[in-house]
């Protein structure tokens, strides 16, 4: 195995993380208070009175038709756009919009049937986008220097006023997915430089969902019981504006977020599906709810209360990469931002009429609530065509011990940016150059909560400092919530695409103040 950079051994590099990352938590936010569950992010109050919870009823998003079809691939066209929303009842928003809907509209694509979709911008700025947990080629990755430009618009500069690297196009890009990889819950988000979480935060984020003959083979939920569930906060200017603490309220040139937010927005709105605290009714089923976490920077810890008699409410089939080997049973789920949680959900567990609310247990007052399931009052159940198998799929164990490289990265805050290995990021120039098809160990050391995210391949988790995996650690993923003052490993062998590819935190405040990465693989 080729030595660790920085030469550290195994135990040294667990305690140099933890002594480093107590360090640089203790700075930056005012000592070991904040060194245990405390999510990260502060607090941004919406500026209007906020709606009664449980009252609007669900949305789900369009699926997007293709314009065409050949023998190997499915063609789509979006049109990014400014769209007026009625998100806050009464009150209008202005949303950047994939197609003039918030969420975007769910693309669905086929195992090993090529995807592409020819993006237009007609926004005011310049967009990229991202297919998030996408094995993609390089230049349809989402690269943050390879932008679609408005007409009439220049590039967005790279950190300290150099040309970003990159190749800018003007007012469309034909983005090409192969998708030679499983059935999983993506999704697709803007990935601008600099302006990542302001573009998201106004709208610009939709799911992009894979099938395949593995999963469509069992016998889950399907049809309207597969239900995805996009989770985000937001908060509202007075008018029902967005509100966010840009440092740039134009966007056009300075990135980032003012001091006072820069650990992560919060905000005081939880919406699903871009609906404000929404209610849906479900029959006395098992549904498939497909949880994907698009906050900028909060963490949620998903329960539901009640819980069924019993416990163990949400059984979990699916993580980031697709199905994962065998169902796990949990009271609740941690997701940090982009992660995804695909659970079963048996609401015959309950008793005819019960309202379940989905909650959030890292929350307070209003962002405790996420959302309400109204079981129906009906006594006698339908009868139930699906469940959940004991054996899902076979993953196979990528062996840490056979990596041919360890790399370390070192996650932490250093005066008004947040750096990995002491740099901020300079696009262009590679913290890690992987050979394709060597597998590789990644080792993180972190000072505070940073949810890491690899693009290209999905990884396996091997462990957490001297710990096993987390409840939330099993299967293929490709974001890790990393928390404060840890070390952590994965395994990773990335495959097929040469090429500039990125690795950041998904802290969206943190990525666009240069938490962020090159990786070129070769």
């Amino acid at each position: 195995m080729a030595r660790e950079r920085g030469g550290l051994s195994r135990r040294g590099f667990i305690g140099a993380g933890v002594a480093l990352g107590v360090g640089a938590g203790a700075v930056a936010l005012g000592g070991a208070k904040y060194l245990g569950t405390v999510p990260p992010g502060r607090l941004l109050a919406s500026r209007r009175p906020l709606p009664r919870a449980f009252e609007q009823p669900l949305r789900l998003p369009p699926v997007l038709k293709p314009t065409r079809t050949d023998a190997t691939t499915d063609y789509y066209e979006i049109v990014q756009r400014a769209a007026d929303l009625e998100i806050l009842p009464g009150a209008r928003t202005t949303a950047w919009t994939y197609g003039g809907t918030f969420p975007g509209p769910t693309i669905t694509s086929r195992s090993g049937r090529r995807t592409v979709v020819r993006h237009r911008n007609e926004l005011p700025r310049p967009v990229v986008v991202h297919l998030h947990g996408g094995h993609t080629p390089h230049d349809s990755d989402g690269y943050p220097g390879d932008e679609i430009l408005p007409p009439g618009g220049r590039p967005t500069m790279a950190m300290g006023g150099h040309a970003m690297p990159g190749n800018p196009v003007m007012g469309h890009r034909d983005y090409t997915f192969p998708m030679d990889q499983r059935a999983a819950t993506l999704w697709y988000h803007d990935h601008r430089m600099g302006f990542t979480g302001a573009s998201v935060w106004r709208g610009l984020a939709g799911f992009h969902l894979v099938h395949d003959d593995e999963e469509e083979r069992l016998p889950l939920p399907r049809g309207d019981r597969d239900i995805p569930l996009m989770i985000a906060d937001r908060s509202f200017e007075a008018d029902g504006a967005f509100r966010y603490p840009s440092i740039d309220r134009t966007l056009a040139t300075v990135p980032g977020v003012h001091a006072a937010h820069m650990n992560g927005v919060l905000g005081d709105v939880i919406l699903v599906n871009g609906v404000p605290w929404p209610v849906h009714p479900v029959q006395r089923l098992r549904y498939r709810l497909r949880l994907l976490n698009a906050s900028n920077a909060r963490n949620y810890r998903l329960a539901l209360d009640p819980p069924p008699p019993g416990g163990q409410g949400m059984v979990q089939i699916g993580s980031d990469g697709g199905l994962l080997e065998r169902p796990i049973a949990h009271e609740g789920i941690d997701a940090a931002p982009a992660e995804r949680f695909d659970v079963v959900v048996d609401f015959a567990r309950y008793r005819p009429g019960t309202r379940v609310r989905l909650v959030n247990l890292l929350g307070s007052g209003r962002t405790r609530e996420v959302m309400a399931f109204d079981v129906s009052s009906s006594a006698k159940a339908p009868r139930e065509d699906a469940t959940v198998p004991a054996r899902l799929s076979r993953i196979p164990r990528l062996d840490p011990a056979k990596a041919a490289v360890t790399r370390t990265f070192l996650l932490q805050k250093r005066g008004s940016s947040w750096q990995i290995n002491g740099r901020d990021y300079e696009p262009g120039r590679p913290l890690a150059r992987p050979k394709l098809g060597q597998l590789e160990l990644w080792r993180f050391v972190t000072d505070l909560h940073h949810p890491i995210h690899l693009h290209l391949d999905h990884f396996q988790v091997v462990g957490r400092g001297t710990r096993g995996l987390g409840p939330s650690d099993h299967g293929w993923k490709d974001t890790m919530d990393l928390r404060p003052a840890e070390a952590a490993e994965v395994a990773v062998r990335f495959t097929d695409y040469p090429g500039s590819f990125v690795f950041h935190c998904h802290n969206l405040e943190h990525e666009d103040m240069a938490m962020m990465a090159d990786f070129t693989t070769e």
